[in-house]
Formats: structure tokens, C-alpha cells, sequence
């Protein structure tokens, strides 16, 4: 008698033999199945708002987590019941993706696939744990191609923003401990706000403009490329070009044969790209007036209090009330893009903050009890 059929791999018929389904068994699958379909939706936002091959990666996930979703139908059989909604991470994850569909949302995904029980659950096959491991990968890629496009403009403004809320709130809190007036405190702030988001501009301008020509300098000479049909190809001394840029000697042979070979008018003298290569982004002014501006509007936060003309105790922690939120704001998103815990880089970003302002503060009423 030819023994009965094996189920397809990874969607078993029953999830342990001669195990009847509980009650908790069927919520737990039902719940499985409402994620499953909430991700796999997901993906295809994401995927509606992008092109090529970005756009061929996310619905290959989203198929896959169909497949997921199958398993779960298979498992619950007439029991399946009214769809469940997914959790609320995942429904959150959802509106975002249909409204934005940047990188937030990808790291945002890349955390809910890092955050699969399945690896740990009894009904799930070892085939879906590893899918939902590689996807977290797959999703981080996705993630890093945008933290990547971020890069440059984006992290001027980040962490110009959070100097400028640190720098200005110390520097407020400090005067104001001293025991000088409301006036010398409000000036001495827009003073911080001014000096220091010019300093910013300035310094971030110079250390982009200074990257650029760094990377210029090692950009190969025209004249260079210009000599390549008169050198001798039996010595073949281009190989030492590559050599020089860090190929091996066998490989800078055979690339430099290759150039010399198929050389056109056009062929420039460059080693393959590498996977340690980087890309600058975005422009030096642009980064200097991103710099500028967010220095200054972080600034500005610890300043509003004296503004609508606030004094004492109450304009002290009015202004680190809404520095701590702007800084719980600005830790999250680096957090976010960086692919960790919203929550711990905010926390720390608001710890390292008042940290400072606390010391300043406290130098304040040293030196004002000195003065006195």
C-alpha cells in the first residue's frame, strides 16, 4: 500500500499529529493570519509608490508573506472566522506606507520583521522563520538605499537641530542661574541662536566642500587617459595604476589588459567599482544652509519662553519642557533611520541634553553665588 502524500513543505496539515486544535491555539493562528495579510499590504503600498527594481522587491515580499497567510488558512480550516484587523504596529505601519512610503517606513518595517515569533512557535514551520530572518534583511537594504539618499543635507539638518536645542538651552539656563535679568538672558540667547547656527553653516560647508575635493583629488587625470593608446602593451605599466589603487597583482593585469583592449576615445583609467565605494551627497551650500537653518530653529526652542515674556523658575522650565520634547523628537528619528530603537536613541538623546544644560546650570549658580 504506497504510503499517503507528504503535505507541501512548509504548510503541514496538522501542527503536531494527533494534537487537537484548543481554543488559544485557534485565536493565536487567526491573529498570525491578520498580521500576515496586514504586512503583506504593506508591501504592496510601498511598492504602488515605487519603480523597477525597488518596486519587483517589495511585491516578491508581499507574495511571500501570502504564502504565510496560506499556511495560517490551511491550519485554521473552517475555523478561520471573520477577518481579525493586524496589530496596531502593523496598521500604523500601513497608513504610513500608503501616505509616505519613504524610508521611515521601511525602517520602520525592517523593525516589525526583526520582531517575528516564529522562530519561537511550534505551529510555524523552520521555513517561514527563515523567511521572515532574510526578509529583515531584504526590507534593510531597501532601508539603507534610503539612508543613503538621506545622507549629507539630511544629517546637517538632524543634527544641527539637536545643537542647536542643546547648545541654546545650556547656554539659557546657565545665564539665567547666574542671577542675571530676563533681558540679558533673552539677548544672550539670540546672541547662542545667531553665533552658533553661523558656525554651523560654516563648519559644515568647509567639511563638505573639503570631501569633495578630497574625492577630486583621487579622481584619475584626462591627460592620463589621453597617453593610454601609446603605452607599450607588452609591459603593460597601466597595471600598475590599479596596483596603486589596491587590486591584486594578478587582477590589475587582467583589468588593465581589458582596458587597452577595448580602448575608445572615451575610456578613462579607473579600477572597478568596489563595495566599500561611497557616494557624497548632496551640495555644500546645501548642506551649509540646511545646517544654518535647523541650528537656528533648535536654537530658537529654549528661547520662546523669554520671548512671550516669561521670567524666573517658570521660563526655566517651560523652555527645558519643550527642548525635552524636540529632543525626544530628533533621538527618535535618528534611532529610526539608523535601524535601532526609536525609543532608547530618544531617551538617550534627551539624557545626554539635559545632562549638559544641568552642568551649565549648575556652573550658573556657582559663579552667580561667587559674583554675589
Amino acid at each position: 500500500m504506497p504510503a499517503p502524500p507528504e503535505p507541501p513543505t512548509g504548510v503541514p496539515s496538522d501542527p503536531t499529529p494527533g494534537r487537537t486544535p484548543t481554543p488559544q491555539d485557534v485565536r493565536r493562528w487567526r491573529r498570525f493570519l491578520a498580521d500576515e495579510r496586514a504586512e503583506a499590504a504593506v508591501y504592496r503600498d510601498l511598492a504602488s509608490r515605487r519603480t523597477g527594481e525597488e518596486r519587483d522587491i517589495l511585491l516578491a515580499l508581499a507574495d511571500a508573506e501570502g504564502r504565510h497567510e496560506q499556511h495560517w488558512l490551511d491550519l485554521l480550516g473552517d475555523d478561520v472566522g471573520r477577518p481579525l484587523r493586524g496589530d496596531w504596529r502593523t496598521r500604523t505601519l500601513g497608513w504610513l506606507a500608503r501616505r509616505f512610503g519613504g524610508v521611515f517606513v521601511l525602517a520602520l518595517a525592517q523593525r516589525a520583521e526583526a520582531r517575528s515569533t516564529y522562530d519561537t512557535d511550534a505551529d510555524a514551520t523552520p521555513t517561514m522563520a527563515a523567511d521572515e530572518r532574510i526578509h529583515e534583511e531584504v526590507v534593510r537594504g531597501l532601508a539603507t538605499r534610503g539612508r543613503n539618499r538621506l545622507s549629507g543635507t539630511f544629517r546637517a539638518a538632524v543634527f544641527g537641530a539637536n545643537d542647536g536645542l542643546v547648545s541654546n538651552l545650556a547656554l539659557i539656563l546657565g545665564i539665567g542661574a547666574s542671577g542675571a535679568s530676563n533681558s540679558t538672558v533673552l539677548l544672550s540667547g539670540l546672541a547662542g541662536l545667531l553665533a552658533g547656527a553661523l558656525s554651523m553653516g560654516a563648519g559644515e560647508y568647509v567639511s563638505v566642500r573639503s570631501q569633495r575635493e578630497l574625492l577630486d583629488a583621487s579622481t584619475p587625470s584626462p591627460q592620463a587617459s589621453a597617453a593610454l593608446p601609446d603605452l607599450d602593451v607588452d609591459a603593460n605599466e597601466l597595471a600598475l595604476v590599479y596596483r596603486a589603487r589596491g587590486m591584486a597583482p594578478a587582477e590589475a593585469e587582467e583589468h588593465a589588459a581589458d582596458v587597452l583592449a577595448t580602448y575608445t576615445q572615451h575610456t578613462v583609467i579607473a579600477p572597478p567599482p568596489s563595495a566599500d565605494e561611497h557616494e557624497t551627497h548632496g551640495t555644500a551650500v546645501g548642506a551649509a544652509v540646511s545646517s544654518f537653518l535647523f541650528f537656528a530653529s533648535g536654537a530658537l526652542v529654549p528661547v520662546l519662553p523669554y520671548l512671550f515674556g516669561l521670567t524666573g523658575f517658570v521660563a526655566v522650565a517651560v523652555a527645558a519642557a519643550l527642548v525635552g520634547v524636540a529632543l525626544l523628537a530628533t533621538g527618535a528619528t535618528v534611532g529610526l533611520l539608523s535601524g535601532t530603537s526609536p525609543l532608547t536613541r530618544a531617551l538617550r538623546q534627551i539624557a545626554i541634553g539635559f545632562g549638559a544644560a544641568a552642568a551649565t546650570y549648575v556652573l550658573g549658580l556657582v559663579f552667580g553665588a561667587t559674583v554675589g
